[in-house]
């Protein structure tokens, strides 16, 4: 159990009521309402996530969940070897992804975001996180991991589960599709769009869904939870923001536009990153990860939540394939 003494030590606060909320904390203490959230990964790591928040806020992008200085002066307190840390609670509802207007203004927050948070010198001691450049390896490796995954199956001397035999008979259809991504990815400007991300110094949020996503009274669009954040082209959190909503909304070509017109109409996409975006939303993503927890045990689903997973991914293949023709014919792109 957490210490909440140490807590209340550490951050110089006493907490008059504490219950957990989504995986963090609800906090009700002497100085407002807090949250308060246990991390998962590293001091070094935290300390990018807090310099990159600090970058934003001092760049005129003040809506977000800045951390406590704890009484040493470091964004965090440890409690038996548990990293937390201390925020604003933000009231306020989450992002609508059935709303139009409520994504408009999300994808208006994302351009602004992404303003904002060019030239982010990390920290000295922080650890820098970045992907920029990596795509076409992550994605050759994400290809080669599906042959894996089959030899997987092939191997099992006794019964193959439903997953299994679903697996097997979807598999080569979206390692063409992964294949396909690459292509786009080899043939676009990717580099040098990773070239020009490395000089502005700008970054990504990485997670950038309705739940980070909180639309308080006034209307204000406010980001939290930048635990993913990193060095990384703008195009992919864009397209990891249209596909959450698409997946929801059988990929309507509509739902894609209403996001790129909001987001353009603060920071226009040049010519030349809608291919990577393209990329982007040509990749499997979401079937590489579902099969990769499923194989690799990453997460203790029952296996009726992966069966239906799979069900929903795969009943949405003839929408996919001509929401991706509408996208190539729309937006110019090949």
């Amino acid at each position: 159990m957490m210490r909440e003494f140490e807590i209340e030590r550490q951050f110089d606060i006493k907490i008059e009521s504490i219950k957990p909320n989504k995986g963090v904390y609800h906090l009700k203490t002497n100085d407002g309402v807090k949250c308060l959230k246990k991390i998962s990964y590293g001091t070094q790591k935290l300390l990018f996530v807090y310099g990159a928040k600090e970058h934003l806020y001092k760049n005129g992008f003040p809506n977000i969940d800045r951390y406590f200085l704890n009484t040493e002066g470091n964004p965090y307190a440890v409690v038996n070897e548990d990293i937390y840390t201390l925020s604003q609670w933000i009231e306020g509802r989450e992002c609508d992804f059935y709303n139009e207007e409520d994504l408009k203004i999300a994808a208006q927050c994302l351009a602004k975001l992404h303003i904002a948070s060019k030239g982010y010198e990390p920290p000295e001691n922080s650890k820098l996180k970045s992907d920029l450049g990596r795509w076409p390896h992550l994605m050759e490796k994400r290809i080669k991991s599906f042959d894996k995954m089959k030899e997987m199956v092939r191997k099992k001397k006794n019964h193959k589960s439903d997953f299994d035999i679903v697996y097997l008979k979807s598999v080569d259809y979206y390692k063409e599709q992964s294949k396909k991504a690459l292509q786009i990815l080899n043939s676009s400007n990717y580099f040098e769009i990773c070239r020009i991300t490395e000089e502005e110094k700008s970054f990504c949020h990485h997670d950038f869904t309705y739940h980070n996503i909180i639309i308080d009274n006034d209307n204000n669009v406010n980001v939290i939870d930048f635990d993913y954040c990193k060095r990384e082209v703008r195009a992919y959190d864009i397209s990891n923001f249209m596909i959450k909503v698409l997946k929801r909304q059988n990929w309507d070509i509509k739902f894609a536009q209403i996001i790129l017109d909001g987001y353009n109409s603060i920071s226009p996409l040049r010519e030349d990153e809608y291919k990577v975006l393209f990329g982007f939303l040509v990749f499997p993503q979401r079937y590489w990860r579902l099969c990769n927890r499923y194989y690799y045990n990453e997460v203790n689903w029952v296996q009726g939540t992966f069966n239906k997973k799979m069900e929903e991914l795969i009943s949405e293949k003839d929408k996919f394939e001509k929401f991706i023709e509408d996208f190539k014919s729309t937006y110019n792109v090949e």
